[in-house]
């Protein structure tokens, strides 16, 4: 189901949205400031964000700055002004489209949708997301939250052939196959080791996935769901 966050420190704004998008089928993340915003994101990885401007503690240009440091989602900004300075001041921030108050439900949910199916056009199999973890094979770095972790290459191959093909078993054949190539001369137990280096990193960092050995075939990396 695709998840949204609506950021807005007016609670009947927060209730309008959140039952005309749950009507529409989208499971919704309520957050009053920025500050709440960001631990959402953190925690549950959501798809779009819809941000009002006028906020306490940070306001919704500043978090859709921090968003666009760390997720990659679309951004919709909600305001009660139409000023030309304002939109430009939004777009500047990062943000993908802007709502003007008020506004009609129907078309947020119309702008929602067009950034979604935008957006999943743009995406490809280079940036995988396992929860808050993120594994990107652009530059070869793992993400968890704020931290970035940078793994030996064939760690980082391994893992990011597990997570491409995850809830499926992989043999041990097929790894080596894939990861070290069809002239490999060593043995399975290379995947086993890396298998292991790979727990030891990631089990005390994240509970989002974990790599679980099929007896006698391989192993499968299951996302946990929450």
């Amino acid at each position: 189901m695709t998840t949204i966050l609506i950021v807005d420190d007016d609670s009947n704004i927060l209730q309008l949205v959140n039952i005309h998008l749950s009507k529409a089928g989208y499971k919704v993340f309520q957050a009053k400031d920025g500050v709440e915003a960001l631990g959402v994101l953190k925690r549950e990885g959501c798809d779009l964000a819809v941000v009002d401007v006028m906020m306490p503690f940070m306001d919704g240009y500043a978090l859709t700055q921090e968003i666009r440091k760390e997720y990659d989602i679309p951004v919709i900004l909600l305001t009660a002004k139409n000023q030309i300075e304002d939109k430009e001041k939004g777009f500047r921030s990062g943000t993908d489209d802007y709502l003007v108050k008020p506004f009609e439900p129907k078309e947020l949910t119309f702008r929602i949708e067009a950034l979604l199916r935008r957006y999943d056009k743009q995406s490809d199999e280079s940036i995988i997301r396992l929860g808050s973890t993120t594994v990107n094979k652009k530059n070869y770095e793992v993400q968890i939250g704020e931290r970035t972790i940078l793994l030996p290459l064939k760690e980082f191959e391994l893992l990011y052939f597990l997570a491409l093909n995850r809830m499926q078993v992989l043999s041990r054949d097929h790894l080596i196959e894939h990861i070290w190539g069809l002239d490999y001369e060593g043995d399975e137990r290379t995947v086993d080791v890396h298998v292991k280096r790979l727990r030891e990193r990631f089990s005390k960092l994240t509970d989002d996935f974990q790599i679980k050995t099929v007896r006698g075939i391989g192993y499968s990396l299951e996302v946990n769901r929450r």
